[in-house]
């Protein structure tokens, strides 16, 4: 049974308060917006001043989440990414004290639509056809997108800047003296209605990649490498890229993960990083410290992203809110041993024959 202090905590006002306002104290001075909340939140949550009377098992529905995520278990375990998206909803909803079901994976063959209206909002953790969305949205109106960039602005969206943050790690490479970039990524794809999976053409940062060489005058070295998101498509991938006779002087890869591979990979063709190549990759993983050299990486706080789900699920439920949103969050590149800069070699040189002259 919901408590005073429930109704307190996820109003966002102390639990006296609470109890002044369910009882209609007329002396007690406060917000009409803050009393009309509490109101409302307490009869979401079927509040009974009886102690005696028990609120039905379901009672709490109304302020409950329904998750759908793109990976099961197993693989969300390999994946570090997604994996703090789902500990950060997990977590931010018990800060709440809001319970969170994972009502189907996306994979999954045989999903159960109708019990997504049993939900106060649902949460979907990847990108699913429009077909499936439009399905989701007809049961429950309350859909908030986490990783997902789609265009259409009637969702709720949190995305990340990689777009934004890729240009910025190219433009680093570029003052840095470095022209032959090459990319390394995964394979991007939507879920449709039947869990079967359609691949895409399109994934944001090989985007991005593509359009910044290209207004850089570039295309010349444009070489976009994708695969599975793993170490060992990232492996093969790379150790192809090395067979060329023009060899890139960096690479930007799409996750830390894959960025063990092209390390192995530059190590099994006897070259070494940064002086043959640098590397730039995105996640920044604890495992970056420990590579050789360090790995510049750009660090996305992915669970703060599954809180931010959570806070604005429970703004639709509490406050009914109409107006989509669209919230990017913010990464960090941490520059670390695995750049080179090119220009000081250059530099070198230009001092060298001065010096000899």
């Amino acid at each position: 049974m919901a408590s005073i202090r429930d109704i307190a905590k996820m109003a966002g006002v102390s639990a006296a308060s609470v109890s002044r306002i369910l009882n209609n104290d007329e002396s007690f001075s406060i917000n009409e917006n803050t009393r009309k909340r509490v109101i409302d939140i307490a009869n979401r949550l079927h509040y009974s001043k009886e102690k005696n009377i028990r609120s039905p098992r379901n009672a709490n529905a109304d302020m409950s989440i329904g998750l759908i995520l793109r990976h099961n278990s197993d693989s969300e375990l390999r994946d570090p990414y997604f994996l703090a998206i789902h500990r950060g909803i997990e977590e931010e909803a018990a800060e709440w004290r809001l319970q969170v079901t994972k009502v189907f994976g996306m994979r999954d063959k045989e999903k159960d639509w109708d019990q997504l209206s049993g939900y106060g909002a649902i949460i979907m953790v990847g990108q699913m056809t429009d077909t499936a969305m439009d399905l989701i949205m007809d049961k429950n109106p309350n859909l908030i997108l986490v990783d997902n960039y789609i265009s259409d602005e009637k969702y709720d969206r949190i995305q990340t800047d990689f777009i934004a943050k890729t240009y910025k790690v190219l433009d680093l490479l570029y003052e840095k003296g470095h022209r032959n970039i090459a990319f390394v990524g995964g394979r991007s794809s939507i879920v449709d209605v039947d869990g079967s999976r359609i691949n895409s053409r399109h994934e944001v940062r090989a985007d991005a990649y593509s359009s910044w060489m290209q207004l850089h005058d570039l295309t010349k070295y444009s070489d976009v490498n994708i695969g599975q998101w793993s170490a060992e498509d990232a492996l093969q991938m790379t150790s192809e890229i090395l067979q060329g006779d023009d060899l890139p002087t960096a690479i930007l890869v799409a996750s830390d993960p894959m960025a063990m591979g092209v390390y192995k990979a530059i190590s099994n063709a006897g070259l070494k990083i940064p002086e043959d190549i640098s590397i730039v990759s995105f996640d920044d993983v604890e495992m970056n410290r420990y590579l050789t050299p360090t790995l510049s990486s750009i660090k996305m706080d992915s669970e703060e992203m599954g809180r931010i789900a959570v806070k604005v699920a429970r703004e639709k439920m509490i406050g009914n809110r109409k107006m989509p949103i669209q919230i990017v969050c913010s990464s960090e590149l941490k520059i670390r041993d695995s750049i080179r800069d090119l220009t000081k070699r250059i530099n070198k040189f230009e001092i060298s024959v001065i010096y000899k002259k």
